[in-house]
């Protein structure tokens, strides 16, 4: 009926206009008694109150129609009609308001803060080819594997080896890192994750059925020692019933009175997924540290950004540095206390899975430093171009980043109880004190968010922490040279420019929701709420804030405005809903005509 009555406005002539928006106006008004019951009248008052932009007529005509004809209208057959039909009067008038009230909308601009490109080289000579070979069969970012290494690499040295980033003062950093690469679902994360970190992995598995072959062998000692323990006592108990005690005490010492030796823990490198009080134990099990590899980022961070989950994010929170301890309690495990938290983490995730995090920060509402530990979130730029890619890996390269792996993984300087400590040689020691100045004063001065000066404040352990490890990777064991630190600040640089799209993807990705809503108007009711776009599913909203925040562009925008809420029939707060700007309900209508 509604679009019987715009094609019938639409075909009288230009005299006849208020005539015919009259009739079918007052046509309408007659079956509003009905209408109103199935929620659907507003929609449709709005719809033909913003007709004066297509037809030429006036907002005082249209605001007089719609109030003469519906007071005419028995529509009030109860009290709950009489209310809604009030508020939807009032909806269509304030929706019949001149453009002068209503701007024409503004465009959404993208405020997707510019990156610095990954060259070469930032990274040591040997990792570097094997990186750009991941990067070009895959064609990928060559950021994403460059990451994952540098966060495995940081897990293989764990606390054994730590850098002091001055000469004279107790101040030692563990390198642990955190990173987080960041991209559209189809950025190839998950493949870059997966080359970078094979080597590990190759490592891990080779130790376990090592760790197998032992444990069986263990079990076979074990019984045996058993029967030999069994056979002692038997001739321990006949010596002392015939009063020889000291033949009894001998026969029991030759052999420990246990059960055999406990099996040794398997040995880790990697976790996947593990509860805290898990990870305690495993890191007990392996207190040089493990690495923390989640395929979806989003799952960990789900959880400790959870408030059900504080005791877990103060453990992580607390495993950032690699040199602290932790302890907690529970009924069943009882009292277990994790003498070295040292902690890499490394994964992918999404920007629109990370934004409502960051904007949570950057409000206040989580700024407890959480996601500025992720210093090696990197968000590169989608490649270009792209191109087919089949050939023989690089098997040089990838036999020197192996080896990479291994040589530090069996180092030999140090242990998590007595550290090898490294410091810079004078000339880089000039080099970090410098850099270090500069990002201090500049955190400091007061014109930064208190989210962003945080970050800034952690980068100096960060780079510190890189120099050690490019140190490390080109076979340094004793001080930190100027080669390896002018690398690190390189790096300083670069993951800053990456900060700064992170820090601003909160508006960003609100901004690419806006226009994601305006492209799919079409699917939503023509007045909606929140939770019409919510229940879509789509991609790029995926929470009720990412939701809220990409609603507030659109009316910030011009492209919607709320409209007066509706009582429903059971009372209750009413949920807020938007209209359309009327020249996106003329594009709509101009798609209908088309498609028809």
């Amino acid at each position: 009926m509604v679009r019987d009555a715009r094609s019938e406005v639409a075909r009288a002539p230009s005299s006849g206009k208020l005539v015919a928006y009259r009739t079918v106006t007052k046509r309408l008004a007659g079956a509003a008694g009905e209408w109103i019951t199935k929620g659907v009248i507003s929609d449709i008052l709005v719809d033909l109150a913003g007709a004066h932009r297509n037809f030429g007529l006036s907002t005082d005509h249209i605001q007089k129609i719609i109030a003469e004809e519906f007071s005419a209208a028995a529509i009030q057959k109860d009290e709950a009609a009489d209310s809604r039909g009030s508020s939807i009067l009032y909806a269509t008038q304030n929706e019949a308001r001149s453009e002068v009230s209503w701007p024409n909308p503004t465009q959404i601009s993208s405020t997707l803060a510019p990156v610095e490109q990954l060259h070469p080289e930032l990274l040591p000579d040997a990792i570097r080819g094997y990186i750009w070979d991941v990067a070009d069969r895959q064609q990928s970012p060559p950021d994403f594997a460059a990451v994952a290494a540098i966060c495995a690499i940081a897990a293989l040295v764990g606390n054994r080896v730590r850098i002091s980033p001055k000469q004279a003062d107790d101040w030692e950093v563990v390198p642990t890192l955190w990173g987080a690469i960041i991209g559209r679902p189809s950025a190839m994360k998950s493949p870059a994750l997966h080359a970078a970190l094979r080597p590990i992995y190759a490592i891990q598995d080779e130790q376990r059925k090592l760790w197998e072959e032992a444990s069986k062998e263990a079990v076979v000692d074990n019984e045996l020692n058993g029967m030999h323990l069994r056979d002692a006592k038997k001739k321990a108990k006949k010596a002392l019933e015939s009063g020889d005690s000291a033949g009894a005490r001998s026969f029991l010492a030759e052999r420990e009175l246990n059960d055999g030796s406990e099996l040794s823990p398997c040995p880790r490198l990697v976790v996947n997924d593990a509860s805290v009080e898990k990870l305690g134990e495993i890191l007990n099990e392996n207190p040089r540290g493990v690495l923390v590899v989640r395929d979806e980022l989003y799952g960990l961070l789900s959880r400790i950004e959870s408030g059900e989950f504080e005791n877990e994010r103060a453990f992580y929170l607390e495993a950032f540095n690699g040199d602290g301890c932790f302890t907690y309690d529970r009924i069943g495990r009882g009292t277990v206390h994790i003498h070295a938290c040292t902690l890499s983490i490394v994964g992918g995730i999404q920007p629109s899975r990370l934004a409502p995090m960051v904007r949570a920060a950057m409000s206040g509402i989580k700024n407890d430093g959480f996601i500025q530990r992720m210093q090696l979130a990197v968000w590169p730029d989608d490649l270009p171009s792209w191109r087919w890619v089949d050939r023989t890996p690089d098997s040089t390269s990838a036999a020197l980043y192996e080896k990479v792996f291994r040589d530090l993984h069996g180092l030999t300087i140090g242990d998590t109880a007595n550290p090898h400590i490294m410091r810079f040689s004078p000339t880089a020691q000039e080099l970090f004190r410098d850099l270090t100045t500069q990002l201090q004063t500049e955190a400091r001065a007061g014109r930064l968010p208190p989210t962003v000066e945080s970050h800034i404040l952690k980068m100096p352990k960060t780079i510190a922490a890189l120099a050690l490890l490019f140190e490390l990777i080109d076979g340094g064991r004793w001080e930190v040279g100027e080669e390896a630190t002018r690398r690190a600040m390189a790096w300083a640089s670069y993951l800053r420019s990456h900060a700064n799209r992170l820090y601003a993807s909160g508006e960003a990705m609100a901004e690419d929701g806006a226009r994601l809503i305006i492209e799919r108007r079409q699917q939503l009711p023509h007045q909606f709420s929140q939770r019409d776009i919510y229940r879509k599913g789509w991609a790029n909203l995926p929470d009720k804030d990412a939701v809220e925040s990409a609603v507030h562009v659109l009316l910030a925008t011009h492209h919607c405005r709320e409209v007066a809420p509706v009582k429903g029939d059971q009372g209750g707060r009413p949920a807020t809903t938007y209209a359309w700007h009327p020249s996106l309900n003329d594009e709509m209508r101009g798609d209908v005509d088309a498609e028809k």
